[in-house]
């Protein structure tokens, strides 16, 4: 990404800029927000509604009111099976998690906590749903998970997965969104709530076992026994994430080499280095916030990181250092349809419009039938529930695939069986993750990209969320001619919330930012930087006379 990089990225956080953790916590107990800041409301983007207790965008109103919302949308679809609940390592995730708790519990809601209090990762509780739900038609389990993802340390988010265990639908957090703005604006009216020790001790709340219920089926979505017959020395940093419990337990149960980092939680996650812009972010894609492991990267032959709720990965190896997020979701394609036999013939492959067109390659190159949707994991949560979809990725480093046997595994991201695949590749193919990259691209293609942000009025950005195909008038992009110009994805004619120009050996797309008044453009060329950048500048042109700026 085109970036001011902070002078101080990659270094470790200085004392003074560390989260003062009481504070936070005060804040969002004693904060009130104002609905009538567009800011302070509830809203919900492709991950759940998120914020800070510092600025009124995510405090204990917010999550009473949403967890309402939530209990009633229950009601109104019949959804009366377990709700399995799961919260992060971010300071704000535990009052949150309490909050949610004691309005859950006041409804009457069958509760499903981890045992002994244990952090829970997004795949945790998403795999948590698919096996309850398995084989019923009624009594069915959904879910909440308390995490802002990789988001800074003051940051808060709460997220809602549905019966198909997969982030929620439009149609749902629409409706959620909405309830939950209409009790903020009536001072909470309507939010039933016990007190946390009545709600902890009522027969309705129960505790799950999720971490020995996840690491024991892992063996049917990764082949343990290569790993593990390989002997491959394998090094993970939690990154003080939800998951830091489920390393040394996967390394216990089923003997593998892996060495455990780094196993301190701390919500001020000092040990992070700062990213690019200066901000603790727990990411595992940035060579930033990834900087000492990088550092290792001749230690092990292979190491990998996930963010804090362990949904995204992020994977070293001694060829390479820190793979790209679109790379090696190109070989995670190539792999997988190559050695899961007994996945169905016909099933796709799955990617984000913004993902790399070297997954399309990949793709065809396999006979594999690519299905291609707007950005939002919740895309691809049917046609892996019904086996259609073998793989579904998205550039951010999220993924996640079936199981061995061809049926669904999560249907949310699971960065801990993304990160596992780089050793069951090593182990398989006697290559690590980019050595394999670099055959691919020998023979495909070697692709380069880069995202680019621009200022944008709200009007504008709702000008290009809305852009249609006609008023994209240019025939050629850097020295090519235009082949396609996409309003809608082609795998499932979803609005894209903007455009996608491409050509035979690049692209880009230009969408609105959900959060900030800004909209991006990414970019790709399978020509080189020089290529790559003459289509940035066009796009750039491209859009500007599309929103009547140029």
């Amino acid at each position: 990404m085109s970036q001011n990089i902070h002078p101080l990225a990659g270094q470790p956080a200085p004392y003074e800029q560390l989260v003062n953790v009481p504070r936070l916590v005060s804040a969002y107990y004693s904060g009130q927000p104002d609905p009538g800041v567009a800011s302070q409301r509830v809203a919900f983007g492709t991950s759940g509604h998120r914020g800070s207790s510092f600025d009124h965008s995510f405090n204990e109103w917010h999550v009473l009111a949403v967890t309402q919302a939530i209990c009633d949308y229950r009601r109104d679809k019949g959804i009366d099976g377990p709700l399995f609940l799961g919260i992060d390592t971010h300071a704000l995730s535990t009052p949150a998690g309490s909050s949610a708790i004691e309005v859950l519990a006041a409804n009457g809601v069958e509760l499903m906590l981890s045992k002994d209090d244990e952090y829970t990762p997004t795949p945790a509780v998403s795999h948590a749903i698919l096996v309850y739900n398995r084989g019923r038609t009624g009594g069915l389990a959904d879910g909440i998970v308390i995490t802002p993802s990789h988001n800074p340390p003051e940051s808060g988010g709460f997220k809602y997965n549905p019966p198909n265990g997969g982030p929620a639908g439009t149609d749902i957090t629409s409706a959620v969104e909405a309830a939950a703005n209409r009790m903020l604006a009536n001072g909470l009216e309507g939010v039933k709530r016990l007190p946390l020790a009545r709600a902890l001790a009522l027969p309705t709340t129960h505790r799950h076992d999720y971490l020995n219920a996840y690491v024991e089926d892992l063996a049917q979505v990764i082949d343990m026994d290569a790993i593990r017959g390989a002997s491959i020395e394998l090094g993970v940093d939690p990154l003080g994430g939800a998951g830091v419990a489920y390393w040394p337990a996967i390394a216990d149960r089923y003997k593998l080499n892996l060495t455990v980092l780094n196993r301190e939680v701390d919500p001020t996650f000092r040990f992070m280095s700062l990213d690019w812009d200066g901000r603790i972010r727990m990411d595992p894609s940035s060579p930033y916030a990834m900087h000492s492991l990088i550092a290792l990267k001749d230690r092990f032959p292979i190491a990998f990181a996930c963010d804090t709720d362990h949904d995204r990965h992020g994977i070293i190896t001694r060829s390479t250092g820190l793979m790209q997020p679109n790379s090696y979701l190109a070989v995670m394609v190539d792999y997988l349809f190559t050695h899961r036999p007994q996945w169905q013939a016909n099933a796709a492959v799955g990617k984000t419009l913004v993902s790399s067109q070297l997954i399309d390659r990949v793709a065809t190159s396999l006979g594999r039938r690519l299905h291609e949707v707007p950005v939002g994991f919740k895309w691809f949560v049917d046609g892996l529930v019904d086996g259609s979809l073998g793989f579904g990725g998205e550039e951010s480093a999220g993924a996640t695939f079936l199981r061995r046997d061809g049926t669904v595994w999560t249907t949310d991201k699971d960065g801990i069986a993304a990160a596992l695949l780089s050793g069951e590749i090593r182990a398989r193919t006697g290559r690590d993750p980019g050595e394999r990259y670099d055959e691919i691209t020998e023979a495909l293609g070697r692709p380069v990209s880069d995202r680019v942000d621009a200022a944008a009025t709200p009007a504008q950005k709702k000008r290009l969320s809305t852009l249609s195909p006609e008023q994209i008038t240019s025939t050629e992009l850097a020295g090519e001619k235009v082949l396609q110009v996409l309003s809608h994805a082609p795998g499932n004619g979803a609005a894209v919330g903007g455009v996608k120009v491409v050509t035979a050996n690049g692209w880009f797309a230009a969408r609105p930012s959900g959060t900030e008044d800004i909209y991006k453009i990414y970019g790709e060329s399978f020509l080189g930087a020089d290529h790559l950048q003459r289509i940035l500048g066009e796009a750039q042109g491209v859009v500007d006379q599309a929103l009547g700026t140029a």
